[in-house]
């Protein structure tokens, strides 16, 4: 707030100026980034009588007027100093001079040199960060984006934020008088206007609490608490928690709100509205915290309905910024290596492979298939270093081409069989399960820090046999690879101990050599599926770990935890490749994107966040969920991305675009997996309220309108069509569904333990 000098202001004298300037930067920064070439200052306080006089503390408002030229003349804002010498009446001598009076004596002479303008110059003063040591204590400066420009202030400075506060009896009263204003306005700017009521909340609370009145702060939550979004429940029951101010240091929560800014994506007229009735009413404190701790992302156009608002809104931090999803991502499918089938398999498969083709064309034209062309939208084969492929991988890769020539084409009228397992006596507590490509093993988690492989073929599991034996056996021989098994260890289930905590995350290798695990120990473990023994266990996260996945081509993987950071790993480096921090709570899930140079991460901050592996950026942020995801799944083509949360809702994502284009609704509780079918005409989700549920995925994709993405608002109106989209529920006896897969001719697999 601005400083009041002697004593008592009247409320009503509050006058909010806007001064014409140029912006030194981007304007990204700004608030009123949109807003034409205005920058909105913070308001001023006059004397209660009207008169622009200087005031006693003139002399020191004149010290500080000196330190900003100063400021902006260091940064080369040479136009701003301009503007700012004409508005203050100072001449470059009287500067010089008063500057060589302040330096000698500190004080300014010739005070009465200032216009009648200067009354309101403090108001410009107070918004503007210059060092402390240039300012007097009573001027009392704020941090303010206006002239710096910068999207981020300084972190210091934004920790101290809630420092300079106001009345502690009048907060009831700005804010009462905000909600009033915004119920009043036309339906039409009310549902955005009424983003403001939480965040404003939420920091006007804050403020009360640091500023030790404990009192006023209680009042203060228990009137307006119950006025805000329900999706925030959770957070407002954290805060309630805080009451005192040792309450706020080393919070995670109060943290997050201080150091990122709270994002409201409002039109111009809305904004225009607000800005006006703040500066008729002269509600300064408002207009405080609307520049310290938001960003308005301004836009062009009709204002959104509150069904729109709503289907975007929920996360930790507003929505995600446009510019936030405007970089290219290539999101196309890398072209497949071409690989012949051996002579030998001709003559047994000699219909097949003549058949093959046929198969084939139809769907290289859907969703899932890998196309022998190059994808237009694809990244270059060697934008990031792949593995080679290895004579089995190769292998791998003939199996999978016949399998696919029997694979169901899954539809609304061709539904998939689904098999479900059921973990019987599983007083461990399952917590993760995964399965092999080809279907032929499944591994799962347990909270007594074990890890348990089952064999789900009449093949059993066993370990090669000792150095000592190995040496004795013939390796040019046929057989090799038979031999080198010990068939004594042969059993149908295997258990790996190692981690010291329960383990929350797993995944096999493409090439089924390898089980990834990741626990609360902080640890990632990779374990040899040939020894049943732990090879590396890396360690780069300070806390549990709660996912982790192998890259659809083997050799990377991604792990993220409570840390708030995914990491990037490679199984030959003990060091993570990369790490991608942005997220403002911990990360939940983690997924590679089908040609491996994406990663998508979604948040217990309610937001998914798709990471290039190549640079580490972040290139997409969605939010929309009202609770903390636990699900994601790819399309086979890459171009869509199915997240589920906490809330019940799937809701779907056109990556290239990155816009939310569909919301499947249906489960009553958390969702824990979802699944496309391999050609992506079917999406499945499990969840814990012990269903399986099928959606047409190709439906809720080819129904999409175009014209749609090209709106320059970026926002598009989502039908309400789940039951059109639901194709089936299916209802487990008392098991939690936690686990979904595909076989490669489109059967469903599910797991999850039977909970009596």
């Amino acid at each position: 707030m601005a400083a009041v000098q002697g004593g008592q202001a009247d409320a009503e004298e509050i006058k909010i100026k806007d001064i014409k300037t140029e912006s030194p930067g981007d304007g990204s920064g700004n608030n009123n980034a949109n807003d034409g070439s205005k920058l909105s200052v913070s308001p001023g306080i006059t004397n209660s009588g009207g008169s622009n006089k200087p005031s006693a503390g003139a002399t020191e408002e004149q010290q500080t007027l000196l330190a900003v030229l100063q400021f902006l003349r260091k940064n080369n804002l040479t136009e701003s100093v301009e503007i700012l010498r004409r508005e203050a009446g100072l001449s470059e001598e009287t500067e010089e001079r008063k500057g060589l009076e302040s330096s000698g004596s500190g004080s300014v002479a010739g005070a009465g040199n200032v216009d009648a303008e200067a009354g309101d110059s403090n108001s410009l003063l107070n918004r503007v960060s210059v060092s402390s040591s240039a300012i007097p204590a009573s001027a009392a400066p704020t941090q303010s984006k206006a002239v710096a420009g910068e999207d981020q202030p300084d972190v210091n400075v934004v920790l101290s934020a809630y420092s300079q506060q106001g009345d502690p009896t009048l907060y009831q009263v700005y804010y009462s008088s905000l909600k009033r204003f915004i119920e009043s306005v036309l339906d039409c700017h009310r549902a955005e206007l009424s983003q403001l009521f939480y965040p404003l909340f939420v920091h006007m609370y804050l403020e009360l609490v640091y500023n030790n009145h404990e009192n006023e702060a209680k009042a203060f939550f228990e009137k307006f608490s119950g006025d805000q979004e329900c999706y925030y429940e959770d957070d407002l029951r954290v805060l309630s928690g805080m009451t005192k101010k040792e309450h706020m240091r080393g919070n995670e929560t109060l943290l997050d709100f201080r150091t990122s800014k709270f994002v409201l994506r409002i039109s111009r007229d809305s904004y225009q509205l607000l800005k006006r009735h703040l500066q008729e009413r002269q509600n300064n404190q408002i207009w405080n915290i609307i520049q310290e701790h938001l960003y308005i992302d301004i836009f062009d156009g009709m204002p959104r309905s509150k069904s729109q608002i709503d289907a975007m809104s929920g996360s930790l931090a507003g929505e995600a910024k446009r510019e936030a999803n405007k970089a290219k991502v290539f999101y196309g499918l890398l072209k497949e290596p071409e690989i012949e089938v051996p002579l030998d398999d001709e003559d047994e498969e000699a219909e097949n492979e003549e058949g093959k083709p046929k198969k084939k064309k139809p769907k290289k034209d859907s969703m899932g298939s890998k196309s022998k062309k190059q994808d237009p939208n694809a990244p270059i084969q060697n934008r990031i270093p792949l593995p080679e492929l290895k004579d089995s991988d190769k292998l791998d890769k003939i199996m999978y081409m016949k399998e696919a020539t029997k694979r169901i084409r899954l539809g609304s009228d061709t539904l998939p069989s689904i098999c479900f397992y059921s973990f019987l006596n599983a007083y461990q507590g399952l917590t993760a399960v995964d399965f092999t490509d080809d279907s032929s093993l499944i591994a799962g988690g347990f909270a007594d820090s074990t890890v348990r492989v089952w064999s789900v073929t009449p093949k059993k599991l066993r370990k090669v046999k000792s150095a000592s034996e190995l040496s004795l056996i013939d390796k040019e021989s046929d057989d090799v690879l038979e031999r080198i098994m010990d068939e004594k260890t042969a059993s149908e289930s295997k258990i790996l101990y190692g981690h010291s905590g329960p383990v929350y995350g797993i995944s096999f290798s493409p090439d089924r050599n390898y089980l990834l695990s990741s626990s609360e120990d902080g640890t990632v473990r990779l374990w040899s599926l040939q020894t049943f023994t732990c090879l590396v266990g890396y360690k780069g996260h300070n806390y549990p770990v709660w996912d982790t996945q192998f890259s659809p081509y083997g050799y990377y993987f991604v792990s993220g935890g409570h840390d708030r950071v995914a990491r990037l790993w490679a199984t030959d480096h003990y060091q993570p490749l990369r790490m991608f921090s942005g997220h403002l709570a911990d990360i939940t899930c983690t997924r590679f994107h089908p040609n491996s140079n994406y990663v998508a991460t979604g948040s217990s901050d309610r937001t998914i966040r798709l990471w290039d592996v190549l640079n580490g950026n972040c290139v997409r942020i969605f939010t929309g969920h009202k609770g903390p995801i636990h699900a994601l799944a790819f399309s086979p083509n890459g171009k869509f991305l199915a997240s589920g949360a906490t809330d019940g809702r799937v809701l779907l994502w056109d990556i290239g675009h990155g816009l939310m284009i569909g919301e499947l609704k249906g489960h009553t509780d958390t969702i824990y997996s979802l699944k496309f079918s391999r050609d992506g005409e079917i999406l499945a989700s499990g969840s814990m309220d012990n269903t399986v549920r099928l959606w047409d995925a190709m439906k809720a994709f080819d129904d999409l309108e175009t014209d749609d993405f090209t709106a320059a608002t970026g926002h598009i109106h989502l039908p309400e069509n789940s039951q059109e989209l639901l194709l089936g529920s299916y209802m487990t006896k008392s098991s939690p569904v936690i686990h979904l897969h595909f076989t490669r001719r489109n059967l469903l697999l599910a797991a999850g333990a039977y909970n009596p």
